[in-house]
């Protein structure tokens, strides 16, 4: 029997055209993956809605948060089993990792792009999304989180990242790897997420920016985040979570301020952790009141804060959802 699949389209560059004659890749009047839809529909029983039709650095958290409640609202109307959603490249990461934080329903969640627009050579739109559309109809993909489905592979939305500005197979999980694969008889998982974390949000207008560390750096940009009164701060620091010594200041300046601050590493494989005890170390940082991050890269630690930032102000259980 096929299975009830919801499909949803935002846009991004698996919904554009190049234009012929300046090669400009623009979106159109029409998203040409709903004429396309059709030809899964062999897969399964497809509903389609057209969320939105934005380039993906366009996207902001407010999409992301209609696009949750699209998928509460279809599933309370008539549940289904699984929802695919198409998405541009830049940010899908972050929308992944946003319903994966923020929807609690039992289904299979996907997330899906292309790398080439539609009538490109090589155009991968249409076959990622009837790869998306088996995996979403497949059993096995219940109880992983959101996962994102392209070329072939499958990852969850935790540790998958944009690797590359132009390849087909951008999308990688660095120190992990999929956690399956689609073939021509099937879908594979090989292993899958050990836990699941999920938080209520309504409000998500906190402010939260990310910053990169670099040699020589100082407090003039911590300090300026704090005049502009933002809600949080991630960083991007160097190796384990080291920052240079004259950012101290600045950090101190946020915490006094109750503005919190996440580390991350700018590396994209391992955590960072509180081992080097000098000036601007990771261990007199985590001692000043500084929030390590469990592996997450900058853009989704920052979807994380602004997600906790919701219903969270101590820093103490921001600190325990970040260990997660």
């Amino acid at each position: 029997m096929k299975k009830d699949i919801l499909v949803i389209h935002t846009g991004g560059t698996i919904s554009m055209m190049e234009d012929e004659q300046t090669g400009a890749v623009t979106p159109g009047k029409e998203n040409p993956l709903s004429v396309q839809t059709s030809i899964v529909s062999n897969l399964a029983n497809l509903s389609v809605v057209e969320a939105f039709h934005l380039p993906s650095p366009h996207i902001t958290p407010l999409h992301m948060q209609q696009l949750k409640e699209i998928i509460e609202e279809k599933y309370q109307e008539k549940p289904f089993h699984g929802v695919v959603i198409t998405h541009g490249t830049d940010t899908l990461e972050e929308t992944a990792y946003f319903l994966d934080l923020t929807l609690s329903l039992p289904i299979s969640i996907v997330v899906t792009g292309a790398m080439r627009s539609s009538n490109e050579i090589g155009a991968d739109g249409l076959y990622n999304l009837i790869s998306s559309v088996r995996v979403a109809a497949d059993d096995k993909s219940m109880n992983k989180g959101v996962l994102v489905v392209l070329n072939d592979e499958i990852h969850s939305a935790k540790n998958v990242t944009k690797t590359h500005t132009s390849n087909v197979s951008t999308f990688q999980s660095p120190q992990y790897g999929p956690i399956g694969i689609v073939t021509k008889r099937g879908v594979l998982f090989h292993h899958q997420p050990t836990s699941n974390e999920h938080y209520e949000v309504c409000d998500i207008s906190k402010r939260v920016t990310l910053i990169k560390a670099y040699a020589g750096m100082d407090s003039g940009l911590l300090r300026a985040i704090k005049e502009l009164q933002y809600d949080g701060v991630v960083i991007e620091a160097l190796g384990q979570g080291n920052l240079p010594p004259e950012t101290v200041m600045g950090i101190e300046e946020l915490l006094e301020a109750s503005i919190p601050v996440v580390l991350v590493s700018r590396c994209f494989n391992g955590i960072v952790q509180d081992i080097y005890g000098y000036s601007g170390g990771g261990k007199q940082l985590k001692e000043k009141g500084v929030i390590f991050s469990n592996g997450l890269n900058g853009q989704k630690a920052r979807i994380k804060l602004v997600v906790a930032l919701s219903q969270i102000h101590d820093m103490k259980e921001l600190e325990a959802i970040f260990k997660n």
